[in-house]
């Protein structure tokens, strides 16, 4: 006789390459897979509409495989220890089987709670490690290695058939019935496997043979990136799956010129550095609130500018540039990595506002949000983490570089449309400014070249002196990448602060997926 085992779906929303579910299914009972839909987690201010959509479409899709397999999902809604307590007691079930998660705060306090409940009431629940993150990792020797082991090794089997429950299957709620505010996102990206698998499949095939020159704009890089970055958010597919196929695809252009083996291998490094920053919050929870680097705590406002951020947030800074991206992704849900990296800096340096009060305001509209990747980004752009290079974006220039003919500007900021190519970046230096800034299009917030030279002189200031480089190197011990082969070999050290711009060729600036 098997043992039942209720599956704990959380970042997994799959039934490929799901280690949980396969242990479940070898355990030869009956399966509970279960979602738990969390009001507290949707009230949480790094949540959104748009995101729920794009998971609700997801458990659906979820919910069609293992029915299927003959077990389908259940959904139920409410606190995980109230729900997972219900149905233990319904069906006399004495095991939970999930993957880890590294998730916000929230999640980890939720996670925390339920562990205490099962302990308390004699009941195991089983946490198997997510692929790429290891937990409760002691140094950062080895990591990469391991890491790439990892995702080297053969996919698990997905169960040819599962003895399921009885149960009343559940309603997937509505974003209002979670009570989240209206987020209209009319380009937003939808959920569930058939869309991983279609995206996927279009990258390979082709749409990713310009991926390696294409990614840092973004107009085309929202076609030459695999845009399967909210699928490996929620895992309607695995990241070891669309790691291999990449490797796949790399091996079978080898020795061509058409472009694709080096596209493949910058892929393959964003995939390697997205585990890297993901690990990061595993390994310190805390930087999701605190300035990874103690001296920068209070460098700016902890209230901020709230003009400031109103325009920046609007897409109303009167910086054409910051504002189309903004706009951009309000409407989509993604942008590309470089324009991400740009609308932190520019918030964070020449509007001088702190990444605490941007981060989830940007969280919120990313449909692909990554609670691990956003805010060690959020911090590695801000200059707070003590172990990267200061990199204080240009927006002008930026705009000049990555969307040379204008299209993209003009596309989110049609009052600039009439504007000559000279000034479409710079539109308080065209003659006829009057007519245009204050009334069709706002005066820029901030005059970007004084603003930017008043925020480098300040945060290099902190830099200097015996105090800062001691917990630097502290930093660097825990966190920095290793050069130790493998997925290391697309990393550089994170060395002691040093004065440089950001080349185009850096890997830190670069996370497309």
């Amino acid at each position: 006789m098997g043992t039942d085992v209720l599956v704990w779906f959380k970042r997994d929303l799959r039934v490929q390459d799901n280690p949980a579910l396969a242990d479940a299914a070898l355990r030869g009972g009956r399966i509970l897979p279960l979602f738990i839909v969390e009001p507290a987690a949707w009230a949480e201010p790094d949540a959104s509409a748009r995101q729920w959509r794009f998971v609700a479409e997801s458990l659906g899709s979820l919910r069609d495989d293992l029915a299927r397999l003959g077990a389908p999902l259940i959904v139920r809604q409410g606190d995980a220890v109230a729900v997972l307590a219900a149905l233990c007691a319904q069906t006399g079930i004495r095991d939970i089987v999930s993957l880890e998660e590294t998730g916000n705060a929230w999640s980890y306090r939720r996670d925390r709670a339920v562990a205490a409940w099962a302990r308390g009431h004699g009941l195991q629940w089983r946490e198997l490690p997510q692929l790429g993150v290891v937990r409760r990792l002691a140094a950062r020797d080895g990591w990469a290695a391991r890491r790439d082991r990892a995702i080297r090794a053969g996919q698990v089997a997905t169960p040819v058939a599962l003895q399921g429950f009885a149960l009343d299957h559940g309603p997937i709620a509505e974003a209002r019935d979670l009570g989240l505010p209206f987020d209209p996102c009319p380009k937003r990206q939808k959920g569930g496997r058939g869309e991983a698998e279609a995206l996927l499949a279009s990258f390979l095939d082709t749409r990713g043979q310009t991926y390696r020159r294409a990614m840092s704009s973004p107009l085309d890089g929202a076609m030459a990136c695999s845009r399967l970055s909210p699928h490996l958010a929620w895992g309607t597919i695995s990241p070891r799956a669309v790691a291999q196929a990449a490797a796949d695809r790399k091996r079978q252009a080898k020795g061509t010129r058409e472009g694709w083996s080096g596209a493949m291998q910058s892929f393959e490094a964003r995939l390697a550095w997205r585990d890297h920053f993901i690990q990061k919050l595993e390994d310190q929870p805390a930087l999701e609130y605190r300035c990874l680097h103690s001296a920068y705590e209070h460098l700016r406002p902890a209230t901020p500018d709230a003009a400031r951020l109103a325009a920046w947030e609007k897409g109303e800074t009167g910086l054409p540039f910051v504002d189309a991206c903004m706009r951009s992704l309000a409407a989509t849900g993604w942008l590309n990595f470089r324009m991400r990296a740009m609308l932190v800096s520019v918030a964070s340096y020449q509007l001088w506002l702190d990444w605490r009060a941007t981060g989830p305001h940007l969280a919120r509209l990313f449909t692909d949000y990554e609670p691990g990747i956003h805010w060690s980004q959020m911090q590695m752009q801000s200059g707070t983490t003590g172990m990267n290079t200061v990199r204080i974006y240009n927006p002008v220039k930026q705009g000049l570089d990555q969307d040379p003919t204008g299209a993209f500007t003009r596309l989110w900021c049609p009052e600039l449309r009439d504007l000559p190519d000279g000034f479409l970046q710079t539109p308080w230096a065209w003659p006829e400014a009057p007519r245009l800034l204050g009334k069709r299009y706002p005066a820029p917030i901030v005059d970007v070249a004084a603003a930017a030279r008043a925020a480098r002189d300040t945060v290099w200031a902190v830099r200097r002196g015996d105090a800062f480089q001691s917990e630097a190197a502290r930093i660097i011990h825990k966190h920095a990448s290793r050069k130790d082969g493998g997925a290391g070999r697309h990393f550089v050290n994170d060395r002691a602060p040093r004065r440089r711009a950001p080349s185009a060729s850096d890997p830190q600036l670069r996370l497309d997926l």
